[in-house]
């Protein structure tokens, strides 16, 4: 929601989402001023949530209990209270947890009391929404001549799920679009998709739940659904340290490369960007834009095999020269087959410098013959080599570098990968980030500097301008390889 800075670096939109929300939690539990509570069902509902979100928060066990740091996992309890409580008191049974939730990032405070408004006013929403629906009634009682109106009963509890996701994902996207400036369509891609599932699984659980605390033995047999979600909590905090793993893991490769070549230094992270852009236009699915920003990060870790002082030389290379920086593909290439996660990311790394022609390296692939994603990076790669400084020229403003991608398509990049990208730009623009190595020469380049907003895209190409390669020499040019050479 903000960065390190704290609460005052949030933009007035963001502050103003975060006071509306607060107030609506107000006005959800307002009525507990004057309706009748449950007081002993809201304390231990709360009581328990409250107690499932500690564990990540306490110093004492964190990092000893195998449990997600990420939000999310218990909302089986909250849901839970959603149909057993009015829900002006179900409202409340999720503020206390969420006051003491693990925070990750600043400003603490704020994200917590957020967090608090955003799941008191969902849950809200979700109890009215079982109440109108019967759901209450189609519980049962205590009692053997009342047990729950199956299958009845899964009706309101689906959309009250379903209606606790969708109030969940609106605010979510709300606060994106006003505390990053994100634009709506991006703020918003992709959440409800990836929230829906686990909600109705947790409604279902949460179901079960209060099916158990309404039944002769009381609010006791419902604690034993804690324990499959704690096996459920346990899967997903692997899977979150796995990813974290593998966060660490190209972490670790990108800043080798950078330290070796420090000509380049944020060129990795601005290809990942880049080739997410184009993957995300393309409408590839979710899974697949985390393996092309893999790919554009570590498409040129096999620089780590080639000598230093190629790599940094500021004059023209030699033939011999030109033939070890050609073999970084492949050295890239061995360096990351053996890292299952990273997929078709491989071939990508491998076959970056292929050229529709057939004219490029290592192995003379042309058109389709060269994997989609080495065709996505390959045009990332170019635009971020043309758009920074480098040991032996200045940048090109973007406007140039978009119209030497475009002149170039069709012989040396993938015309649907170059459209891709400058229907990217136009939409998000650009944002150039300076690094240490380019501030000299940041004035010359043309290019905005960090914060002043987004690049338009020129509608009409430079003839003069030719496409420069991400290598030491622009003047060199990819060697031909025959046409029949084999693939990887």
């Amino acid at each position: 929601m903000a960065g390190p800075a704290g609460p005052v670096s949030l933009p007035v939109a963001a502050r103003a989402v975060v006071a509306a929300t607060v107030a609506g939690a107000l006005a959800c539990a307002l009525p507990v001023l004057h309706g009748p509570t449950p007081w002993a069902a809201v304390a231990l509902l709360a009581g328990l949530y409250a107690l499932c979100e500690w564990p990540a928060r306490c110093p004492v066990l964190a990092g000893r209990v195998a449990v997600p740091i990420a939000s999310g996992s218990f909302f089986p309890v909250l849901l839970a209270a959603a149909f057993l409580l009015p829900p002006y008191a179900a409202a409340l049974t999720a503020v206390p947890g969420a006051l003491i939730s693990y925070a990750e990032e600043q400003p603490r405070a704020v994200r917590r009391l957020w967090r608090a408004a955003q799941l008191a006013i969902a849950v809200s929403a979700a109890a009215t929404a079982h109440v109108l629906l019967g759901g209450r009634a189609a519980l049962g009682g205590s009692g053997p001549a009342t047990l729950p109106d199956f299958p009845y009963v899964l009706l309101p509890a689906g959309a009250a799920a379903l209606v606790f996701c969708l109030v969940l994902t609106a605010l979510d996207g709300l606060i994106r679009a006003t505390a990053e400036r994100l634009p709506a369509r991006t703020a918003w891609r992709g959440i409800l998709l990836r929230s829906l599932a686990p909600h109705c699984v947790h409604g279902l659980a949460g179901l079960m739940m209060a099916v158990l605390w309404r039944s002769p033995f009381g609010p006791p047999a419902a604690l034993f659904v804690l324990l499959p979600m704690y096996i459920s909590c346990w899967v997903f905090a692997q899977y979150h340290r796995e990813h974290a793993a593998h966060q660490a893991t190209i972490r670790a490769l990108v800043q080798a490369v950078d330290i070796k070549d420090r000509y380049t230094r944020g060129h990795s992270e601005r290809v990942g960007r880049a080739s997410e852009m184009i993957a995300r236009e393309l409408g590839m699915a979710e899974g697949r834009l985390d393996v092309l920003r893999f790919a554009g990060i570590l498409h040129d870790v096999g620089k780590l095999g080639v000598p230093t002082r190629v790599l940094r030389k500021d004059g023209p290379l030699t033939p011999e020269e030109r033939a070890v920086i050609e073999l970084h593909p492949e050295y890239g290439h061995e360096m990351v087959r053996g890292i299952g996660f990273l997929g078709e990311a491989r071939a990508a790394i491998l076959h970056h410098h292929e050229r529709l022609d057939g004219s490029g390296y290592p192995y003379g692939l042309a058109g389709t013959q060269i994997p989609e994603a080495a065709r996505v990076v390959a045009v990332a790669d170019a635009f971020d080599a043309m758009t920074s400084t480098r040991s032996y020229r200045r940048a090109r403003p973007v406007a140039a570098a978009v119209a030497e991608l475009e002149r170039c398509a069709g012989e040396q990049f993938d015309p649907l990968m170059v459209r891709a990208l400058v229907r990217a730009l136009s939409r998000y623009g650009w944002h150039v980030e300076v690094t240490a190595d380019e501030a000299g020469a940041a004035g010359a380049r043309g290019n905005v500097p960090p914060g002043a907003g987004p690049i338009p895209t020129p509608p009409l190409p430079d003839p003069g301008l030719r496409a420069t390669a991400p290598l030491p020499d622009p003047g060199l040019r990819p060697r031909p390889r025959p046409s029949n050479a084999k693939g990887a």
